[in-house]
């Protein structure tokens, strides 16, 4: 096991959730910038989170190919040229084809990050990695929003992209120097990159889907929330931008502590009670928002507030479903980790950025989309892991 490989890999991890978070407080000044809708707008999230899942069945075998280490290379060079792009789009249009190159920006590392864990460390370690790897994740919000509110009041929303560039030349400089070589001599790279041969065997695994899907509810959850929140409570509710920035940033907060803590748990209680934990605590937070909209506060800061505190229960049934559910999804693929790293990402970001996207089309409020996909799709999983004849799909297998 390298010791050494977490820290490298945090600084790789955070591409994404800053690409995500650092200009959602920015989000209706944008629109009103570009003279587009809030849905316009929001679809450069959803163009973001697409491209990053869609993205990764095509980078997915150059790193089983090529190796990991010039994916990430490429991976980070693109996200800082497509920032800047960002920054200085004109049109509305180019803005949108900025976010996709960053998504299959963020893509690349995204692949060679969980890539390197499941190389490098075996299935209990993995656990452990993928959640403080996501606890990484989760501290982005918690901060990005501030600091992406605080760059926007002084220096305009464009300055958040800059911000973006100037990681991304930090990371290439320490990942230049430090990142190693991970991928295994056994690694399955032989024939044709793309052919279904290469991707039959995980997508036709039911456990591998199960889990997939798994993860892309949670995510699906977690965009609905991410992307609703600021033109919900900027927009509808008429919160400013510091305001909302701190009741993301404690939720994020809530988030962190979950996501740290979550290996223990799930070290206590196995990986597939982890994940019923987790579902459950999903589903309370859906009927949990319905009420508090139902009879809650309606304007305001009191109705802000209520529209988040069920959000805290979703932040941590997030952070407690992520380790487990990825670990076992990828447990029996250390032979081609690299293809079913990118399947997973791909059915988990597009399949929830889609999700999201066809919840947005509709006029339902916010409270209730959320707790739709939150809720609804959660529940079914719940009742699949309780039928008996469908153990296949969810016990825990191993390599």
């Amino acid at each position: 096991m390298q010791r050494n490989l977490l820290p490298l890999l945090m600084f790789m991890v955070v591409l994404s959730p800053l690409a995500i978070d650092i200009y959602l407080p920015s989000m209706p000044t944008m629109a009103a910038e570009y003279a587009v809708s809030d849905n316009q707008v929001q679809s450069t999230l959803m163009l973001f989170l697409f491209a990053m899942g869609l993205g990764q069945i095509l980078i997915g075998p150059l790193a089983d190919r090529f190796g990991r280490r010039p994916i990430a290379l490429f991976g980070i060079v693109l996200y800082g040229l497509s920032s800047l792009l960002g920054a200085f789009a004109v049109q509305f249009e180019v803005l949108q084809l900025a976010r996709v190159l960053q998504g299959l920006a963020a893509c690349s590392t995204s692949i060679v990050v969980f890539s390197a864990v499941r190389d490098c460390y075996n299935n209990k370690q993995s656990m452990t990695m993928y959640s403080y790897l996501n606890g990484m994740i989760c501290v982005i919000p918690a901060l990005a929003p501030t600091l992406g509110g605080l760059l926007a009041l002084q220096f305009g929303w464009r300055s958040t992209f800059i911000f973006m560039a100037l990681y991304a030349i930090l990371v290439l400089l320490i990942v230049g120097i430090k990142f190693p070589e991970t991928r295994p001599m056994n690694t399955d790279s032989t024939g044709k990159l793309y052919r279904w041969g290469r991707y039959q065997p995980v997508i036709t695994n039911g456990h591998f889907m199960f889990y997939a899907l798994t993860c892309m509810t949670a995510m699906a959850s977690i965009v609905c929330y991410v992307s609703y929140s600021p033109i919900w409570l900027i927009g509808k509710l008429g919160v400013s931008e510091l305001t909302f920035s701190g009741l993301f940033g404690l939720n994020a907060l809530v988030n962190i502590v979950a996501c740290f803590t979550a290996p223990i748990l799930v070290k206590r209680i196995g990986n597939r009670p982890g994940v019923i934990v987790a579902l459950s605590f999903m589903v309370a937070a859906a009927l949990l928002e319905v009420l508090m909209h139902v009879v809650g506060p309606q304007t305001g800061l009191g109705a802000a507030m209520a529209f988040m505190m069920p959000m805290m229960l979703l932040c941590i049934g997030f952070a407690i479903l992520l380790g487990p559910a990825t670990s076992m999804a990828l447990a029996g693929f250390g032979e081609r980790a690299g293809t079913a790293t990118a399947v997973l990402g791909c059915i988990q970001m597009s399949g929830a950025s889609l999700l999201a996207a066809l919840i947005q089309l509709t006029d339902i409020p916010a409270p209730y989309a959320i707790a739709l996909i939150m809720g609804g799709c959660c529940s079914v999983l719940l009742v699949i892991m309780s039928i008996k004849g469908l153990n296949h799909w969810h016990q825990e297998q191993h390599a």
